[in-house]
Formats: structure tokens, sequence, C-alpha cells
């Protein structure tokens, strides 16, 4: 994935995510609409994540492409 598309992808999670938080106003969320919310933090996570090693590869001169996306455990693991 290309950096363009890393970050429309993000968009496209943000506004899904903003969308999820602005139903829950004032009635809370749903379990499903929980389990989503909680899926849409990881997979952007996982997104910015990749995002910034891709720019680190390109700042050091090596191939942005050759860089994967992480598990959720891993990068959600940042935090401990």
């Amino acid at each position: 994935m290309t950096e363009d598309g890393i970050l429309n992808r993000i968009d496209e999670l943000i506004a899904e995510e903003h969308a999820l938080r602005a139903r829950a106003a004032g009635t809370g969320l749903s379990a499903v609409d929980r389990d989503r919310l909680t899926a849409l933090e990881q997979r952007l996570d996982q997104c910015w994540d990749l995002l910034r090693r891709r720019r680190a590869r390109t700042e050091f001169a090596e191939d942005p492409d050759e860089t994967e996306v992480r598990s959720v455990a891993q990068v959600e693991g940042y935090r401990q």
C-alpha cells in the first residue's frame, strides 16, 4: 500500500469512528458498536504504525514497500 493509500484508509477509518461516536452521543454504544469502535481504533493504530515505519525507511534510503503491517498485538503492545 502506498503512503497515499494508507492516508486514505486512515481518513476512512476516522470518518467511521466519528460517525459511531456521534451516533452514540447521549445514548451510549451497543455491544456491536463498541466492538466495531475497538476494531477501528486497532486498525487506525496499525495504519499509523505502518505509515510511520514506511516514512522512516524512506528517510534512511530503504525501500518502504518492504514494510509489512504489524499485528494488532504487536502494535498495541507498545503501550505496555
